[in-house]
């Protein structure tokens, strides 16, 4: 748990009483390559650390296999429309490596938060990353085209590799064969 603990240190570290009590809560879990972490259709109660490995966040839509979102070691992933609201999801979280993550329950979590604030802050600053990044994410797709968006992955992993060009291309909004020629030019 040593990955989340500088995780959080990176962001406003918790007094060692607050992160004990955070760490009695924390369940790992280690998921094969392919398997589901969350489900699609179902009611996201969890956040997830990812200590190592690579995850996503998918749905389908007209049968074809969308990503919405990847997550490298060292991030975290949540189902934040189905977490915060308490409602059924049709995304998913899947492994696409064998991955290795940090299992926070939510409802625990929140029963920290009157005994330990600064935890709660703590938690306040992450969601507010992750909005962050999910508004530079839609702005991407707005405003950038194919190659700047998969310039921008290449940028934030060098684990890009071992993710299959059909959930890059989904990813990036574009076809398989535009993500090839993308990588063509790139690589000459």
């Amino acid at each position: 748990m040593k990955a989340i603990s500088q995780y959080l240190n990176r962001l406003n570290r918790p007094s060692e009483i607050a992160l004990q009590a955070f760490n009695e809560i924390q369940k790992t879990e280690v998921f094969s390559k392919g398997s589901y972490i969350q489900a699609t259709n179902t009611t996201c109660r969890n956040l997830y650390f990812v200590e190592q490995g690579i995850a996503r966040i998918f749905y389908l839509k007209k049968d074809e296999d969308v990503t919405e979102h990847f997550a490298f070691s060292g991030q975290m992933i949540i189902r934040a429309e189905s977490l915060f609201n308490d409602c059924v999801t049709p995304k998913g979280i899947q492994a696409l490596t064998e991955t290795t993550v940090i299992k926070i329950g939510w409802e625990s979590l929140q029963m920290l938060f009157p005994h330990h604030r600064e935890l709660e802050t703590l938690f306040r600053e992450i969601v507010q990353i992750e909005y962050a990044n999910t508004v530079k994410r839609v702005e991407s797709l707005q405003f950038k085209d194919a190659r700047e968006r998969y310039e921008e992955l290449l940028q934030e992993t060098q684990f890009v590799n071992q993710i299959p060009l059909k959930y890059i291309a989904t990813y990036l909004g574009i076809s398989q064969v535009s993500l090839s020629r993308i990588r063509k030019k790139i690589s000459d």
